[in-house]
């Protein structure tokens, strides 16, 4: 079975060839973060330095999604395999085991039948004709749901008449936190609530507070959004599991290469609280996008559509 790249990581420094190996890896992946041309020696060397491994666990190491010490993990693995970050379609292995099935990915009904029996029934009852509603009054039953989505909500809304812009770093924490910590049972139905109206969409689409996490005054480049995400370890990451687990099929009934779509949810949820945070782009569909334009993108807007296209017009998503 797949270590988790902290303890590979461990296992490796405590051999003296081993970690030899990863000291040099660290230095092409430090490199490569901060921008620095890499001679065609320094390239050989990264590379041979990643073959090297072999069949270490190291190499082979994942991450969990709610693990401890999560970010370490991610730049343990982003070190190990500094090679294939070379552009957004070469991010194609995720660092991330385990995605989620369609039968795991069910909704608990009966838990969650349990939980509202006898609590606010009334309340419950009244928002039949706006789901979003509803399943926010069942977060509020859980202390660690409505805690969490306190949290965030408080940090994401500015005050009343202020003009001092929100903290964006920190609502985009909050919400990471949201997700990362209260169980998918409650976060899922938050986020992908069916809407018959506009009431339940634009409560639908105020989930994250997108005046905060999501907009601001002028759209930045997407490429630039791009070069943002892939300095950021933890953005990095949830891009590469968004495109292995969204990847479009036309061939495929489900629209999914991987015939997955619930790891597609699941992945898409990750990249809320990144630099690339997407969301629904009005009250009255389900189409999202990212908060980023491709115009003035010269002669790589090619790239640049297909970065957004990921998410416009993504039949898998």
């Amino acid at each position: 079975p797949r270590s988790d790249c902290v303890a590979a990581e461990r296992l490796c420094l405590s051999d003296s060839t081993c970690n030899a190996t990863y000291r040099i890896l660290e230095n092409c992946a430090l490199a490569k973060t901060r921008l620095l041309p890499l001679d065609h020696d320094s390239r050989v060397r990264c590379l041979n330095a990643e073959l090297d491994l072999g069949n270490s666990s190291l190499l082979h190491c994942k991450c969990h999604r709610r693990m401890k010490r999560q970010e370490h993990c991610l730049r343990v693995f982003w070190t190990v395999h500094s090679s294939v970050t070379d552009g957004y379609f070469n991010l194609e292995t995720s660092p991330y085991e385990n995605p989620a099935n369609e039968e795991h990915w069910k909704t608990d009904y009966n838990k969650l039948a349990a939980l509202v029996s006898g609590k606010n029934c009334s309340q419950l009852a009244g928002d039949a004709t706006n789901p979003c509603l509803k399943e926010t009054h069942v977060c509020n039953l859980s202390k660690k749901c409505v805690r969490l989505r306190t949290d965030y909500a408080s940090t994401c809304t500015r005050a009343a008449g202020s003009e001092d812009v929100c903290d964006r770093r920190k609502c985009l924490r909050g919400l990471r936190n949201f997700f990362e910590k209260v169980p998918e049972d409650f976060t899922k139905r938050i986020l992908f609530c069916p809407c018959q109206d506009e009431f339940c969409g634009e409560r639908r689409r105020k989930t994250i507070v997108p005046d905060c996490s999501f907009q601001s005054n002028t759209k930045p480049s997407c490429l630039w959004l791009l070069d943002f995400c892939l300095e950021d370890p933890f953005c990095k990451s949830r891009l590469a599991d968004f495109q292995q687990n969204c990847q479009p099929a036309d061939t495929s009934p489900d629209g999914c290469s991987l015939h997955n779509h619930a790891a597609c949810l699941q992945a898409y949820m990750g990249m809320i609280g990144t630099p690339m945070t997407p969301n629904y782009v009005s009250n009255s569909s389900v189409e999202v996008s990212l908060w980023c334009t491709c115009e003035s993108s010269g002669n790589q807007k090619e790239k640049c559509d297909q970065i957004l296209g990921m998410f416009e017009s993504n039949k898998c998503l």
